[in-house]
């Protein structure tokens, strides 16, 4: 399937590196603090989503008496401390050398902190692969929709000449906006059922893709 993409579009967080187990235990963290319930890692790919904001108020955030940015960066900074905890998922690196000697490009496309993802991205060695490593400008993961059409300006890539691999229904969203089609990974950040509701393909794991 993939050998007919002239270039692979990768999301990050949840889809090359597996940071699932982190986010859930910092947002029982902040829930602790504040007398909210915890939540398992089922619940949490029921009710994550971006803009992560929508994913605070749905777990009882009071904006009102702390404001979304509070929390944000407060979150943001243990989980800035705690980041190098994470791996990769199995068959990441399999794939990337797979798809480079299969003479494809690649790219990644994040709505995480451009210095952070720069920063992770050579922990891993992983530059390497990569022709665009595109994150935003800020810690709050609103939307990444504005970067992926950039990122298509850059690639001047046709219909069908590329494909996303994500995690999440925004990144369906956001491969459907730029022209690229897209394969969705269920060990991620959301549940198979809910990426199921996008009509593409659904792989349990990078392995399968392998």
């Amino acid at each position: 399937m993939i050998k007919k993409y002239k270039h692979i579009i990768w999301d990050w967080n949840g889809t090359i590196l597996n940071d699932v187990e982190l986010c859930v235990e910092l947002i029982n963290w902040l829930s602790h603090k504040r007398s909210l319930p915890l939540i398992d890692i089922e619940k949490y790919r029921s009710v994550f989503t971006i803009p992560v904001k929508n994913y605070y108020a749905v777990l009882g955030f009071d904006f009102e008496k702390e404001s979304f940015e509070q929390l944000g960066k407060i979150w943001m900074d243990e989980y800035e401390r705690r980041k190098y905890e994470c791996n990769l998922y199995n068959g990441v690196i399999e794939l990337l050398n797979k798809i480079e000697k299969l003479g494809i490009g690649q790219s990644i496309l994040s709505a995480y902190s451009q210095h952070t993802l720069n920063e992770l991205v050579d922990h891993y060695r992983l530059k390497k692969y990569f022709t665009h490593v595109v994150g935003l400008d800020n810690i709050y993961a609103a939307s990444k929709m504005h970067l992926g059409k950039d990122l298509m300006k850059h690639l001047g890539n046709g219909k069908g000449e590329t494909l996303l691999i994500g995690d999440t229904v925004h990144d369906f969203e956001v491969a459907s906006e730029i022209g690229a089609d897209c394969v969705l990974i269920s060990s991620g950040h959301q549940s198979k059922k809910i990426l199921l509701e996008c009509g593409v393909k659904v792989c349990d794991s990078i392995l399968e893709l392998l």
